[in-house]
């Protein structure tokens, strides 16, 4: 096969029609927005307008509610720390904290602190303090003959 042979698969770019460029175009004059009207006139959006009547957006009652002080917890597995523990970044003799995690690299940032949920396996006898883990994530640990210490949220700590 030579350069010249290369051929992109049949359908696979389409051109962009060109409204407006004459009558040949089967788009032209008035580029198929018909005459005259507030849909013919450019800069117009009429989503969720029903012509004066309320519209619906506004007719249905608001619903919920967000926490503004919620807070966002960074997940890690126990499957991911132990792969890590095996590729030789985190040490499991030493206590790993969360500013371990995210020096080894585990998670970007701690965000509000870090919680520890149990998907994946963990083998290795290890003593995390972290903000959070789930019933089943200190369990898994205590199984493995660790040790599970949960620390008070950044955000509460901070108030």
């Amino acid at each position: 096969m030579k350069l010249h042979e290369l051929a992109d698969n049949e359908g696979a770019a389409k051109k962009k029609k060109r409204v407006a460029r004459g009558p040949g175009s089967g788009k032209g004059k008035t580029a198929g927005r018909g005459i005259k009207g507030q849909k013919s006139r450019s800069g117009v959006a009429l989503g969720g307008y029903e012509g004066g009547q309320m519209p619906l957006y506004r007719r249905l009652p608001k619903r919920g509610f967000t926490k503004p002080n919620k807070l966002h917890y960074a997940v890690v597995n126990l499957g991911l720390i132990e792969k890590f523990i095996a590729a030789g970044k985190l040490n499991a003799k030493e206590e790993i904290t969360e500013d371990a995690l995210v020096a080894a690299g585990v998670t970007s940032n701690k965000r509000d602190g870090i919680r520890v949920l149990a998907k994946g396996e963990i083998k290795s006898k290890v003593k995390l303090t972290v903000t959070g883990a789930s019933a089943s994530a200190v369990e898994a640990v205590e199984k493995a003959g660790g040790k599970v210490t949960l620390l008070a949220p950044v955000a509460a700590a901070a108030e």
